[in-house]
């Protein structure tokens, strides 16, 4: 490797016993998150959202630029506002308001197991929604110009250890995109260089929220990984 500033590399010194271990045991807890399309507007600390916010913010990362900026919304009125125009593009994405939907009748016919439709009242109902912003340019310094690298790619693996991190503090999620995405941007303040990917919803279930049986279909390893 070519010459660079380093420190040690550093983990816990443990055998192979204790890794299996832990790594089943991340992986029977891990394994327990659900989506939640129903939530309780019960508070929740905001320490915890930035303690996974900064979970993610751990993650590797294209040329360690870091390509991303989480926006916490908490104002109702904010989060209202965010419904309203989301449930727009979703009016159009269903084709609730006309006879024609913008997804394909496959598209639909694959969502039609979950349940889902139009109306996303969780998107003010849940104490906090965490709008993921994708940075195309900045660098780590978010000059707004410096090419950033792998950028879906980067963004892609810090949402997923934000949202384990949410699981691990035993918080319900939920991952919301509706397309086109733009109106995010506007709504929370966001650069023009950064590009709205998702909302993450988080906080308690309802105590009624329940889960579509479709969704705990999960292919098998046999299906889903293969040894060369």
């Amino acid at each position: 490797m070519k010459p660079h500033d380093s420190v040690p590399y550093s983990l816990p010194d443990i055998d192979d016993a204790e890794r299996i271990t832990r790594a089943r045991s991340f992986q029977e807890k891990i394994s327990q998150r659900r989506t939640c399309r129903y939530f309780s507007d019960a508070p929740v600390p905001r320490e915890i959202i930035e303690a996974a916010i900064l979970a993610g913010g751990s993650a590797p990362n294209g040329a360690n630029h870091q390509p991303w900026h989480f926006a916490v919304v908490s104002s109702p009125d904010k989060k209202k506002a965010i419904r309203e125009a989301a449930e727009e593009e979703e009016r159009e994405f269903y084709g609730a308001d006309s006879d024609k939907a913008k997804a394909s009748e496959q598209w639909l016919d694959a969502l039609a197991p979950l349940g889902t439709d139009e109306d996303k009242p969780f998107l003010e109902t849940a104490p906090w929604l965490i709008v993921v912003f994708a940075q195309r340019k900045g660098g780590i310094e978010e000059d707004g110009k410096t090419q950033n690298y792998y950028v879906n790619e980067s963004v892609g693996i810090a949402c997923g250890m934000l949202i384990s991190t949410l699981h691990e503090a035993g918080l319900a999620t939920l991952t919301h995109t509706p397309s086109p995405m733009g109106f995010l941007r506007d709504l929370c303040g966001r650069p023009p260089e950064e590009k709205p990917l998702m909302i993450i919803v988080a906080g308690k279930p309802a105590e009624d929220a329940t889960v579509p049986t479709h969704a705990l279909k999960k292919k098998p390893l046999t299906q889903i990984a293969s040894w060369l």
